[in-house]
């Protein structure tokens, strides 16, 4: 008996059955690069001279930086382009959206179907009971070349809602209420899959949102069984009869969780954290400067047409920007057939061509100091959207809150705006910009280094390597951004020397597929990284890479403390610390991820 992730996968694999934990090739469907992670998937299959398995399921996605308004990306994409045309791969170049949701609505991802991108809301395809998964460069040129990936089993957990979902309670406020249950790692590296006549009831667009942001709790991927009107859409975008998958009767879940949704409140993800949320109730009346509604979670025509109900005869409020990005081409037309766009552009709204936006440093959507910003978007990072603070809310409430001045509902938007106060403004840009950071400029199985012990969870890419270095593909040139977006370590690289060792907490590594949060340990000389988790991208980043990464539990049994020296040895899983000798057994390296190790990386 296996679950829906179980069964794919064994379905894709050589194997009948698959379990947990078991370790497997599985062919893909659909391996799709992005215009900033496409540069390294090309130089990757250049330089160890590898082939290319089947173009027919091989794509290119320019949806990180649509405008074209960064020179690096520009040259990503032109260089892409030279490459597909020369081998005759598909390219949904500038004028397309967002690459997940064109390989849903074009018919290359289906119930039952694999896919990979660099994407790392690759998951969002358990919209449509299909496995999605972001990966790095190396993943994705493997991909590319053998038609198949390595991937390990994932537990399973099964949700069931009860009740009856109240009236105003929109997909975003329902992924957040789940969030602000199971926080960013209780469901660290599971598959999720949702069951209850709540779920069955949601609709693609709506079943995008919660699958989205599966990342932003940790999850492998988040699973909805296919209803009616997933395998019609899937049958239309295929062009042919569809069989989904399901869970067999009788599978095993390492956990199960009954909720009521009937209890589920509008919520808003405090700046700073995703999984940090409150009641609406909680952040109201908060003054905004900026609004933005748009990202692979909520620029859907669903979202789109909520927006609009909101804006018909209002206007934004003096002093509020508000940014609106449709998901892809054919949603921002139809806007424009619908005269969305009309009721947009007439409340004063910014409208820009299909793309990720306000998530890629790239395009439309960034935010300034001291610059508070309620939006739609997955991820407010410190610095993922801009360098203010960003909320994140419904497409309603971001239309509503744009309107009011400040974080409302849509049943709570005042007679008259609030009033623009220029002195606060003022001062909280004073503020902010005297609290920007300053800019900083860089096999053996058993190692020795000096500890640098940072406590804390939840470390994500955007703290780690910023997406505004994301066009840099040479790995000399990425270390001396390690850490600058992370609050204490902004001077990590002028401080770490060649042979160092990170320590943390949960959780490291969450967030986006780039590779680069895992070369710019190896450009300083850093040896390896503990942590009690990994990110699930990152780890298999690392593990391809040959970059050392280990797992802890109790760290306290060694009484470690910043500046340490200690030894690890990968292979007995042993850590010991060598000021006071003290020693502790650590996850050793898999059979797998010695082989990788050893052979200075997955090629």
């Amino acid at each position: 008996m296996m679950t829906i992730l179980e069964k794919i996968i064994a379905n894709h694999s050589k194997f009948d059955r698959v379990k947990p934990g078991d370790i497997v090739d599985i062919s893909i469907d659909a391996r799709a690069a992005r215009d900033f992670g496409g540069a390294n998937v090309i130089k990757h299959i250049e330089k160890h001279n590898l082939p290319l398995e089947d173009v027919r399921k091989t794509f290119f996605t320019f949806d990180t930086n649509p405008t074209g308004s960064d020179q690096k990306y520009a040259a990503n994409q032109q260089f892409i382009r030279q490459f597909a045309r020369k081998h005759k791969i598909r390219v949904f170049d500038i004028n397309n959206g967002i690459g997940t949701h064109t390989l849903m609505d074009a018919g290359l991802v289906w119930p039952g179907a694999t896919a990979v991108t660099t994407d790392s809301h690759a998951n969002i395809m358990g919209a449509i009971g299909a496995f999605g998964q972001g990966m790095g460069d190396k993943d994705i040129a493997a991909a590319f070349s053998r038609g198949k990936v390595w991937f390990k089993v994932p537990e399973s957990v099964r949700l069931h809602f009860t009740g009856k979902r109240p009236a105003h309670i929109s997909a975003k406020d329902i992924v957040l209420n789940l969030l602000h249950r199971f926080g960013a790692n209780s469901l660290l590296g599971k598959s999720v899959e949702m069951y209850g006549e709540a779920i069955d009831a949601m609709s693609l667009d709506e079943r995008i949102t919660v699958a989205s942001m599966g990342t932003e709790m940790g999850t492998i991927i988040i699973l909805f069984p296919p209803n009616q009107e997933i395998l019609d859409y899937c049958r239309a975008s295929t062009g042919r009869e569809i069989e989904a998958v399901y869970a067999d009767e009788g599978a095993h879940y390492a956990e199960e969780y009954e909720i009521d949704i009937s209890q589920f409140v509008p919520m808003v993800s405090l700046p700073g954290k995703p999984h940090d949320t409150v009641n609406i109730l909680e952040a109201g009346k908060q003054k905004i400067d900026s609004g933005f509604i748009g990202s692979c979670t909520n620029g859907r025509m669903e979202d789109m047409r909520a927006v609009a109900n909101v804006l018909k005869g209002k206007k934004v409020a003096p002093g509020v920007v508000l940014k609106i990005v449709p998901t892809t081409n054919e949603i921002w037309d139809q806007c424009l057939e619908e005269g969305l766009i009309s009721i947009f552009k007439k409340a004063g709204a910014l409208v820009s061509n299909a793309g990720c936006a306000g998530c890629a440093a790239g395009q439309v959507g960034q935010n300034g100091p001291g610059e508070i910003t309620i939006s739609t978007g997955n991820r407010n990072f410190p610095g993922k959207q801009g360098k203010g603070k960003v909320y994140l809310a419904s497409p309603a409430v971001v239309a509503a809150s744009a309107v009011a001045g400040y974080i409302t509902t849509v049943d709570a938007i005042p007679d008259e705006p609030a009033v623009f106060d220029y002195d606060e403004k003022e001062e909280r840009l004073a503020k902010a910009m005297a609290e920007e950071p300053k800019n900083h400029t860089e096999k053996p199985t058993v190692i020795e280094g000096r500890v640098w012990y940072i406590k804390e969870d939840n470390i994500d890419t955007d703290m780690i390597f910023h997406n505004r270095y994301l066009a840099i593909t040479d790995i000399q040139e990425m270390g001396q951004y390690t850490f600058d977006n992370l609050k204490g370590y902004e001077d990590f690289a002028k401080k770490a020397q060649a042979g160092d060792i990170v320590v943390s907490g949960k959780n490291f590594g969450a967030g986006s597929s780039r590779q680069q949060a895992v070369d710019c340990f190896k450009s300083l000389g850093v040896q390896a990284i503990l942590a009690e988790s990994f990110g699930a991208i990152y780890e298999r980043n690392a593990i391809n890479a040959a970059f050392p990464i280990l797992t802890y539990e109790h760290i306290e049994a060694v009484d470690l403390q910043d500046g340490d020296r200690i030894r690890v040895d990968f292979e007995k899983g042993l850590l010991t610390n060598l000021r006071n000798q003290k020693q502790m057994f650590i996850e050793p390296f898999s059979e797998v991820q010695m082989e990788i190790y050893q052979n200075d990386g997955l090629f």
